[in-house]
């Protein structure tokens, strides 16, 4: 099985940040764990949110643990509803994705051809869309409900709970909106280990080599 982390922001994310309401959108101490065990890990990040933390950007594409795809660069909604974003215009789907994939390439030489609706909201008309973009749509069947949680226990408890033999477990590295996810992980780690699961790159997973 294998571990996700999708990194948001949005333009309002943006001005909540500019403006002082929110802190932080990097959750460096989620790094600093995975980095300290060697944990592999797979990071999608969003292109708004790489423009404003290329330093922890630089840092996730140094580690030959970490994998990097694609989060869009916008974060807008390739579908609705989801979760009250604005939707992005079908005809630029497939732009604001191939925008994303080439600033990551600034970033690694090792990209992944690995990309992650935000949100997780799609359709047809969404994949038909990014189709030229040359993609690997890559969804989950585990969130851990980070995202906005409130309890350390119920994260793990929902991870835990869903995890079996192949699952993609998806968390988040955007601080302020999953403020717990560097308290819980090492309780997941520890509980998927527990469970007999190895902790794998999305690659080789894909690959069909690890559990």
């Amino acid at each position: 099985m294998t571990l996700t982390f999708d990194s948001n922001m949005t333009v309002d994310m943006l001005d909540r940040l500019d403006s002082g309401r929110v802190e932080s959108y990097a959750n460096r101490a989620v790094l600093d764990y995975l980095e300290r065990h060697h944990l592999p890990a797979t990071f999608f990040l969003a292109g708004l949110w790489v423009d404003r933390y290329p330093d922890v950007t630089r840092r996730i594409a140094a580690d030959p643990n970490f994998e990097i795809g694609s989060h869009s660069y916008l974060h807008l909604a390739f579908h609705a509803p989801c979760y009250g974003e604005d939707v992005i215009p079908v005809a630029q789907m497939a732009a604001d994705v191939e925008r994303s994939e080439r600033q990551l390439r600034h970033f690694t030489r090792h990209l992944t051809p690995y990309f992650r609706f935000p949100g997780g909201c799609y359709d047809r008309t969404a994949l038909r869309a990014i189709a030229p973009a040359g993609v690997t749509v890559i969804q989950y069947d585990d969130p851990s409900g980070d995202a906005f949680g409130t309890s350390v226990p119920a994260i793990v408890a929902q991870a835990l709970d869903h995890a079996q033999n192949g699952s993609i477990i998806v968390m988040h590295i955007t601080e302020a909106n999953a403020p717990l996810t560097a308290l819980a992980l090492p309780a997941i780690v520890d509980g998927l280990r527990a469970k007999g699961l190895r902790i794998v790159k999305l690659s080789t997973l894909l690959a069909g080599s690890g559990s």
